[in-house]
């Protein structure tokens, strides 16, 4: 994770810095600093329509009743496209809009669910046998990797407060 924030505040700079010097090359400093520009305006207003649409679908899931995970997704992979395209430079402008356009943006959902699937283990764990009087016996099963477990109880809480116990009018 480390060297993963080593590359984005390092390496990343002096990449971006190299493309532009590049760029800038090839077409000159004032038409590189026009697509700079230029870029960077197209961020905003995609970022500004594909936020709106995704607000719209965010709502409507809500509206239905149902669960907005997949717009809660597409709602932080569009901040997170828009900021890159507001960035200046050309490589973070490349995955800014690839987060923006709506069809990479679904392969970017389904790329972050396998890498979290990988990620997180689901399952029964089969504890082994220790020294003695140390853990579990062999083969027994467990559903947490832990040593502990956590149990409760509920209650279910009636939405008006004068309705819960001892909070009527007969208090005197």
């Amino acid at each position: 994770m480390a060297l993963l924030v080593l590359m984005l505040f390092i390496a990343l700079p002096i990449a971006e810095l190299w493309v532009i010097i590049q760029v800038g090359g090839s077409i000159g400093v004032g038409p590189t600093l026009a697509l700079l520009v230029l870029d960077s305006l197209l961020g905003a207003v995609l970022l500004r329509s594909q936020g709106r649409l995704t607000w719209a679908r965010f709502n409507l899931a809500l509206g239905e009743g149902r669960v907005p995970a997949g717009e809660v997704f597409d709602g932080a992979v569009v901040i997170l496209g828009g900021a890159l395209l507001l960035t200046p430079g050309f490589i973070t402008d490349v995955f800014g809009l690839l987060m923006l356009i709506p069809a990479t943006r679904g392969l970017v959902r389904r790329g972050s669910a396998a890498l979290a699937r990988r990620r997180i283990s689901f399952g029964w764990t089969v504890m082994g046998t220790g020294p003695a009087g140390a853990g579990t016996g062999e083969g027994e099963r467990r559903a947490s990797p832990r040593a502990y477990d956590y149990e409760g109880t509920a209650t279910e809480v009636p939405e008006d407060p004068r309705e819960l116990p001892g909070s009527g009018d007969d208090r005197g």
